[in-house]
């Protein structure tokens, strides 16, 4: 009997691309037969959504990536916005049948559920690698060692 093929995916701005985004996608490839990342388009950085989603690719050539151009502007975990958001996404995978869902956020459970899928967390806590693009953002300098070097030359030039 042949076993099921393991399908993760997981979203982000990548806005930059940092260790613990690294380190989630690592942990992914390590168990699953594919990949999925949807990057998604975002004003939070002038660094356009190819750019970032090139990031990745040169990173890690095996995983697939999607765009998530103009996403919806309602968040949160209330049920509409869930509902916005998990149609938005459900679009985008498209004919892909994902068996987990990779995140590192509490938003991780609300998209596991609507879609059926295995709820994998990574680093919840931030313990494994204690960084959030928000902190790289506000001093890309100082936050230098979180980054990869092509990730912080991109975001120098537009700085």
């Amino acid at each position: 009997m042949k076993e099921n093929k393991k399908i993760g995916f997981t979203i982000g701005k990548f806005a930059p691309l940092h260790k613990g985004h690294q380190f989630l996608i690592e942990t992914a490839l390590k168990e699953m037969d594919k990949m999925i990342v949807i990057v998604y388009d975002t004003d939070l950085i002038d660094i356009p959504t190819e750019k970032r989603a090139e990031w990745i690719k040169e990173l890690y050539p095996n995983v697939e990536i999607k765009y998530g151009f103009n996403p919806p502007k309602q968040y949160g975990l209330d049920d509409e916005s869930v509902k916005i958001q998990m149609e938005y996404l459900t679009k985008i995978i498209g004919d892909e049948r994902p068996t987990h869902f990779y995140s590192s956020e509490k938003y991780g459970a609300s998209v596991a559920k609507y879609m059926n899928l295995v709820d994998r967390r990574v680093d919840n806590e931030r313990e494994i690698v204690p960084i959030r693009a928000t902190i790289v953002r506000e001093n890309l300098d100082e936050n230098k060692k979180w980054i990869e070097p092509k990730v912080y030359d991109d975001c120098k030039k537009i700085n």
